[in-house]
């Protein structure tokens, strides 16, 4: 207890130390402030696009692995979350105007179980209320996915899929209790891969407990032969909220399993260059020439449903995670924001940069035409640092992340990202209403 003692108090000292050299601060903290509607018009002033985010928090049964909001559906409660979620963006029509919606995308829990029960009215009423210039990235359930359902995703107007089959084992799909065998999923999955869609993308994860190197050599193998456009390969990330993460862990495997990932992940690299794909972002793997499946592409967003997130240049702010809270706020004052925060520029510079490397590359003008600064001023010692070290290259105008960064900014993201997000994300779904989360 002891030795667990001090191992945390030097991790809390490291991420606050690189908190305040990112952002200026060593915690941020959300309060319980709603940004008011007039707030909202006045920062749209200087936001010429957009992405949409919309929550679909119900799912058949619970995964012991997943961090994301959810509740058990139920067909009368889709349906009162359907009429929530359109006074939602009845809510956001003066304020957005006519600026182009350029990213849209539908996320969960399990977006497919809503297939029926009033998707398709979220999905017309958003495309009646916004300038769509966009087509819809949806994720889905191996067990939703029979002919006729489809057939109702495609009316939609989705393009972009994504399958979370996780596993290709049936030993490991026991371990993530997922509801089907390895010869369903694969016959689902080649089912889809020709249904059209400008990319079919399945998620897959990896350093599952008592994994192989030799499964992850077949499962990745496997992988390429659905004919699937994407992959994206992650590993198990054990949230400490959820059933897997309570499970306890050793004292020094951390170094161990950093190493057995970054080796699972070369096998993964290796299967899918030679086959191929290109390297899309931090865990995804796109075959060259598609266009790849990804969640909001663009900086700024809006976020609608429970816990939706949205994040407008100088203000990051968060609805209830709760179901039924969500919509009640919703009946009640058509609001349903539980969290906010202001960020300094250091903030939204910090943000900026973490999530345009995940994406493996950017522009250093897209920097200058955000911030209207140089970037090299602002970052240039540590992008030489870590030029030096080959975690990046460096072209002049575009900075490349290379493997071996990719593999440690994984590494930055288990030790950094994951706390912050389950210190939000876990005290949200234990408080409907928090009055401040300090991260």
């Amino acid at each position: 207890m002891a030795i667990t003692g001090l191992v945390l108090m030097v991790n809390n000292y490291i991420r606050k130390k690189i908190s305040r050299r990112f952002t200026g601060v060593e915690q941020m903290v959300l309060e319980a402030r709603t940004p008011s509607a007039g707030e909202l018009i006045a920062k749209f002033q200087d936001i010429p696009e957009l992405g949409i985010y919309l929550h679909i928090p119900f799912c058949e049964q619970f995964c012991p692995y997943c961090p994301y909001n959810k509740e058990l559906y139920h067909p009368e409660l889709a349906r009162k979350y359907t009429l929530a979620l359109k006074k939602e963006i009845d809510f956001y029509v003066n304020i957005i105007g006519k600026r182009p919606v350029t990213s849209f995308y539908i996320g969960g829990g399990t977006p497919t179980t809503m297939l029926h029960t009033g998707m398709k009215d979220i999905v017309e009423h958003m495309y009646k209320s916004f300038n769509m210039r966009c087509s819809i990235h949806m994720e889905s359930h191996p067990n939703h996915l029979d002919q006729k359902n489809l057939d109702s995703i495609r009316s939609l107007g989705v393009k972009y899929l994504s399958i979370g089959v996780e596993s290709l084992q049936d030993r490991h799909l026991n371990t993530l209790k997922r509801p089907y065998t390895t010869e369903e999923v694969v016959k689902t999955v080649k089912r889809v891969s020709g249904q059209g869609f400008d990319c079919v993308n399945v998620d897959f994860i990896f350093d599952l407990p008592g994994q192989t190197y030799a499964e992850i050599e077949e499962a990745g193998q496997n992988l390429v032969n659905l004919g699937i456009n994407q992959v994206a390969a992650y590993p198990l990330f054990r949230f400490p909220y959820t059933q897997l993460g309570k499970e306890a862990r050793s004292n020094g495997r951390a170094v161990q399993t950093m190493f057995r990932r970054r080796r699972m992940l070369r096998i993964l690299e290796k299967i899918f260059y030679r086959s191929g794909f290109e390297r899309t972002s931090v865990w995804a793997f796109t075959r060259q020439g598609v266009s790849k499946y990804c969640s909001v592409t663009v900086p700024l967003y809006i976020g609608l449903g429970a816990s939706g997130g949205s994040y407008l240049k100088d203000v990051f702010y968060l609805n209830t995670f709760n179901v039924a809270e969500y919509i009640r706020a919703m009946e009640k004052s058509g609001r349903a924001t539980a969290l906010s925060i202001d960020l300094t520029e250091k903030m939204q510079m910090g943000g900026w940069l973490y999530w345009r490397i995940y994406e493996t590359r950017f522009k250093k003008s897209d920097f200058k035409e955000r911030f209207h600064k140089d970037i090299d001023r602002i970052y240039g010692r540590y992008l030489k640092t870590f030029a030096f070290l080959g975690y990046l290259k460096d072209k002049g105008k575009e900075v490349v992340l290379t493997d071996k960064g990719t593999y440690w900014l994984h590494a930055f993201e288990d030790f950094f990202s994951i706390d912050y997000i389950s210190k939000l994300w876990g005290t949200s779904s234990r408080n409907p209403w928090p009055e401040r989360v300090a991260l």
